[in-house]
């Protein structure tokens, strides 16, 4: 069962090569996903891995959670953990839909 890892503190030079690269060393990669700027096009520094088994995505998070690697930005070690559904805000409200009101003449 493929297991979905977030990655954060990447470097804002490294891509999607680099990052399936070094995840490759502890397990087989089914798809990398570094986020982008919508702006600018450069990596937000951070990214999805996703992993073939749960036990390379664990094998993955001890290997490279908390701990200083290339991929890190300057001297930070990489956050590697369980990516989580994105919660949705219960203040938010969207808009109700606009009506069209129609000119009786």
């Amino acid at each position: 069962m493929n297991k979905k890892l977030y990655v954060g503190g990447l470097s804002a030079s490294k891509g999607e090569d680099e990052v399936r690269e070094a995840f490759e060393k502890v397990g087989e990669v089914d798809r990398v996903e570094v986020i982008l700027d919508r702006d600018t096009g450069r990596s937000r520094g951070f990214a999805f891995v996703t992993m073939q088994t749960e036990e390379a995505a664990q094998k993955a998070i001890d290997e490279f959670d908390s701990k200083p690697h290339e991929l890190a930005y300057g001297d930070q070690g990489l956050r590697v953990n369980e990516a989580r559904e994105r919660e949705r805000n219960s203040s938010f409200r969207s808009s109700p839909p606009r009506r069209s009101f129609r000119s009786r003449y």
